[in-house]
């Protein structure tokens, strides 16, 4: 009874949430494309470069979204069985409220693989592409709001970069270089810097163009050599943090560019709790699916259903908005990484746990 009951419910949960789904990805795409409106027209930006960056951040769309969709699709097709007394069926055949948990627990191993697949091996890639593809579109090229561009501390090294173009390639390198007791050893003006990869996984900067200011005790020397090799962990992939937000990165890199900022004695809180999350989120989904189910067993024969969608909206809402509030608290407060990431989901376990608790009083 149990794999059919699994399958039954697997199929109506699943057709709701892709329904849920389908709709809030059409939503937020109207919303990129319009705000996207705002460029077209500039320096040769039109409706189809748009219509082509909003398709390709989809993506990472559906891993935000994707435990919402199952809390409101969980929660309409459960309200929905309630309302036909199949939950009651159920419960009378037997099936008590663990054993439903346990059901809704199998099945929703598939949405927690798919949203970590969406948001370790899809969503990263994609959201990439699509801002060198904006880039290439607009003309423009990545550089930070500081006028002098992006300052990297890499050791005993410190680079600042101009440009960096939509291929990776670097324009306007300065390399500044201390010695024993921070004492300046060299500084390096760079016309261009290329990343060569050793096939292994590793690689180095070949910077061209090069002019050496060397500074000793009595006396600098100026080089002129053609090219500078820069080793660094500093990968292509790695310095995409440039174009792609923290929470659009993969575990993987985000782990290397962490490793770099704590190698440097640098702040990474803001990418640790990213971390974090895209550890934990996918198990939101099984947080979301304990939480529809009391709904479902304080059905209500008329009037019931429409309510409880409208009450799924604004949870899947509030925990999408949860999510965000508490990763900008945490790096404020510079609160436990693990804490700032793992709140939301523990206050959602809590609330589906209390109301399991008053539902089962009854």
């Amino acid at each position: 009874m149990s794999r059919t009951l699994g399958r039954y419910l697997t199929r109506e949960i699943f057709a709701a949430s892709l329904l849920v789904l389908v709709a809030f990805l059409g939503l937020f795409a109207f919303f990129d494309f319009v705000n996207e409106l705002d460029n077209v027209g500039k320096n040769n930006y039109q409706v189809h470069h748009a219509l082509i960056y909003v398709s390709a951040i989809m993506p990472g769309r559906v891993y935000e979204l994707f435990p919402v969709a199952v809390l409101i699709g969980s929660l309409y097709a459960l309200t929905s069985l309630a309302r036909h007394s199949e939950i009651t069926v159920m419960r009378a055949s037997g099936l008590s409220t663990l054993g439903i948990l346990r059901v809704l627990g199998l099945l929703g191993c598939l949405p927690v693989a798919l949203t970590f697949v969406f948001g370790e091996y899809i969503a990263p890639p994609a959201e990439s592409w699509a801002q060198q593809w904006r880039l290439v579109a607009t003309n423009s090229t990545v550089s930070q709001s500081l006028r002098s561009g992006l300052w990297i501390k890499d050791g005993a090294r410190v680079v600042n970069v101009r440009v960096v173009q939509p291929d990776r390639t670097l324009e306007g390198v300065r390399v500044i270089t201390y010695g024993d007791n921070a004492s300046l050893a060299s500084i390096a003006e760079v016309a261009r810097g290329e990343y060569v990869s050793d096939g292994e996984g590793k690689g180095y900067w070949r910077l061209s163009g090069v002019v050496d200011v060397r500074f000793f005790d009595d006396h600098t020397a100026l080089e002129t050599p053609d090219e500078l090799i820069w080793r660094s962990e500093l990968s292509p992939e790695v310095l995409s943090v440039l174009m792609v937000v923290p929470e659009r990165m993969s575990v993987s890199t985000l782990w290397t560019y962490i490793r770099h900022l704590h190698d440097n004695q640098q702040s990474a809180d803001r990418y640790e709790i990213a971390l974090w999350k895209k550890l934990i989120y996918p198990f939101a989904n099984l947080v979301v699916l304990a939480l529809a189910l009391p709904f479902a067993l304080t059905h209500e024969r008329s009037g019931g259903a429409s309510v409880k969608v409208f009450l799924g909206v604004m949870l899947g809402t509030g925990f999408h908005l949860l999510n965000g509030l508490f990763s900008n608290l945490g790096v404020i407060n510079s609160w436990p990484p693990a804490l700032a990431a793992f709140t939301p989901s523990l206050l959602f376990f809590i609330a589906a746990a209390v109301m399991l608790y008053w539902v089962e009083r009854r």
